[in-house]
C-alpha cells in the first residue's frame, strides 16, 4: 500500500459524498419562461422613452445620453417645435451593443430616458435589435410620475420670451458667465 493511498480513499470519499448530497437537494432550476422567478429591485432592462404628465415627450434632445454612452448605441437628432420646446427628431438605441449599464439614465436631466425590468428583447437578426424612437416611446410616465421638466425649465410662450413672463427670472446666458 502506497503511502499516498489512505489520503487519495479519503478526497474519494469526499466527493462521493458531495455528490449523493446534492443529488437529493432541492432543485434550483425551474421552468423558463412558464414560471419565472422574481428581479431584483434595481434590476436594469429594455430602455424606454417616457412622456411628462401633459402627454408631451419628456426628452429634449440635450445629447447627454449618447455622450455619457460608454458603448455608443444612443444616436439622435434634435429638432425644435415653433413655440421654441426641442425634442428628438430622431432617437435610435442599438440594443445588441448596449450594456445595460444605466449611465443614460442618470445623464437624463429630464428624466425622459428610464432602464424597466423587461430583459426579454431576443430577435433573429442584428437589425431587430435597434429600437427607433417609436418603439422606445412609451405613454406613461415611468417611475417619476408628477415631473414635468417644462414646468420647472419654463418654455417661451406666443408674445413672451423665457424669463419675462410673471415671477420669472430670465435665464442666464451660458456665453457670458464664464470665468
Amino acid at each position: 500500500m502506497n503511502k499516498q493511498t489512505p489520503a487519495l480513499l479519503i478526497r474519494l470519499w469526499h466527493s462521493l459524498w458531495t455528490t449523493l448530497r446534492h443529488a437529493w437537494a432541492k432543485r434550483e432550476t425551474v421552468s423558463y419562461p412558464e414560471i419565472k422567478r422574481p428581479l431584483p429591485g434595481r434590476w436594469r432592462g429594455r430602455i424606454v422613452l417616457t412622456r411628462d404628465p401633459d402627454g408631451e415627450e419628456r426628452c429634449v434632445a440635450c445629447y447627454l445620453c449618447s455622450a455619457v454612452c460608454p458603448v455608443d448605441c444612443i444616436h439622435l437628432q434634435a429638432t425644435q417645435r415653433d413655440d421654441g420646446r426641442r425634442y428628438p427628431e430622431t432617437f435610435r438605441i442599438d440594443f445588441s451593443r448596449c450594456i445595460f449599464c444605466g449611465f443614460c439614465e442618470e445623464a437624463c436631466p429630464t428624466l425622459a430616458i428610464q432602464l424597466t425590468p423587461d430583459f426579454e428583447m431576443c430577435e433573429q437578426s442584428h437589425g431587430e435589435l435597434v429600437y427607433e424612437k417609436e418603439q422606445l416611446l412609451v405613454e406613461g410616465q415611468g417611475k417619476h410620475p408628477s415631473y414635468n421638466f417644462y414646468r420647472h425649465a419654463g418654455i417661451a410662450i406666443t408674445g413672451k420670451a423665457i424669463g419675462e413672463g410673471v415671477g420669472d427670472t430670465p435665464p442666464v446666458d451660458h456665453d457670458t458667465n464664464l470665468p
